[in-house]
């Protein structure tokens, strides 16, 4: 069986220039995405970060107000109860951000 050869024309040459191109530009287009993608998610572990320590801050804020205000009042066993609460929103706080941070950092 005898086999055909193709014969080179402008056609054709222009048609292999026009599929080199393509496959360079999506070459091209996918390193572009890869890239924007790794800034995306650096981004993103930043800004995760920023509101972890934000949170954090603002719960001891928070937590060191009610137990100074509950100080104040000079009553005993609220002054105990609200330092539990608050040791409590401590801890919780500080037991979520870790595990968050350790989210964040994978």
């Amino acid at each position: 069986m005898p086999t055909t050869q193709t014969k080179s024309t402008p056609a054709t040459d222009n048609l292999e220039k026009a599929a080199e191109r393509v496959a360079e530009f999506n070459e091209k287009a996918s390193e572009q995405v890869a890239e924007f993608n790794e800034k995306a998610l650096e981004n993103g572990k930043k800004l995760s970060t920023a509101y972890l320590e934000s949170f954090e801050k603002i719960v001891a804020q928070l937590s060191d107000g009610y137990e100074k205000a509950a100080g104040a009042s000079k009553i005993e066993w609220l002054s105990t109860a609200a330092a539990s609460q608050a040791d409590f929103a401590r801890e919780a706080t500080k037991a979520y951000t870790s595990a968050a941070r350790e989210l964040v950092a994978r």
